[in-house]
């Protein structure tokens, strides 16, 4: 398997308390990447289940994935299963937690931000909205070629974040008209003071036209979805991430009472909550853990962005 770890200094591997026969790394992307691409993640594991292994993904923004694995991974966004996925896929910005089953091997994933969105894609991110899409369908197949290459061609392990810096440096250099504006309002989703996205834009000369267009075209839902998932997403993790889980004390001081929660839990989850925390999930729990170590939050859909990025 990989090396564990990370190039960020004073984070170590054993803090990420891996379940056996895993591994991972997690990776900042190069300073001019960070507001686009929030972070890389190499993955890998041993194939030690004839019937693969089992793990949950929870709903965030939009991720590429590319998969070098021996084995098949699939995956189920609501109603709709993806087995098996292909090399190179764009997951869509989600708002569903995903079961994941594989069988070993190395996948990179990309996290990918609404002003990332802006710069790689053309198309409009509500359009691929809780699916996953094979990537040169979204991408140039020249550039899909380039990335599996360089990802096949490396050591899968301390080489991946330095290649992907060079690959999205070259690729994405060129600014989007609209990217102050997607960037103030990932500021907004992301301040836990913002109630209501529509007043809170208008107030800094945002219209409900233009946030609905741009909630479209970058963010993939409309702005109360994308503001329940925040406050969703806020309570829920550190709640997985408190020993003694779950604790309704720590909910998001947005929630009337639990039963609010609850509700949020069936639409984003699937199932209650409480039932997800009770699930085993012992390499989202590292994943979790090993991204706050590194970037300072557990998940993408809570990192914040200065309007200037």
């Amino acid at each position: 398997m990989i090396e564990s770890g990370t190039h960020t200094p004073g984070v170590s591997a054993a803090d990420f308390r891996l379940p056996p026969h895993t591994a991972l790394r997690y990776e900042q992307p190069a300073p001019a990447l960070r507001a686009h691409l929030t972070s890389y993640a190499v993955l890998d594991s041993e194939a030690i289940d004839p019937d693969g292994t089992s793990e949950w993904m929870l709903p965030g923004w939009a991720q590429i994935w590319i998969i070098i694995t021996d084995g098949p991974i699939s995956v189920a966004i609501g109603n709709r299963r993806y087995d098996p996925l292909p090399t190179a896929v764009l997951y869509g910005v989600t708002s569903r937690a995903m079961p994941v089953t594989a069988h070993g091997g190395v996948s990179i994933a990309i996290d990918i931000s609404p002003l990332g969105w802006a710069r790689l894609f053309a198309q409009r991110a509500d359009l691929l909205r809780d699916r996953v899409t094979p990537l040169q369908q979204v991408m140039s197949p020249a550039m899909v070629e380039e990335l599996v290459t360089l990802i096949r061609d490396s050591d899968r392990s301390l080489q991946v974040k330095d290649l992907l810096d060079g690959f999205f440096l070259k690729h994405m250099a060129v600014p989007h008209p609209d990217e102050l504006q997607i960037a103030q309002v990932m500021a907004l989703i992301a301040d836990h003071n913002t109630r209501d996205l529509v007043t809170a834009a208008a107030a800094i000369g945002i219209g409900l036209s233009t946030l609905r267009r741009l909630s479209n075209r970058y963010f993939g839902f409309p702005p109360k979805t994308l503001m329940m998932r925040a406050r969703f997403l806020g309570s829920l993790l550190p709640m997985m991430m408190r020993p003694d889980r779950p604790d309704y004390a720590v909910l998001s001081p947005a929630y009337h009472d639990a039963s609010h929660f609850i509700r949020d839990g069936k639409r984003f989850l699937g199932m209650t909550p409480r039932r997800f925390i009770a699930l085993d999930t012992p390499y989202l729990d590292a994943a979790l853990r090993a991204r706050r170590l590194v970037l300072g939050t557990p998940t993408p859909s809570l990192d914040g962005v200065s309007p200037d990025a």
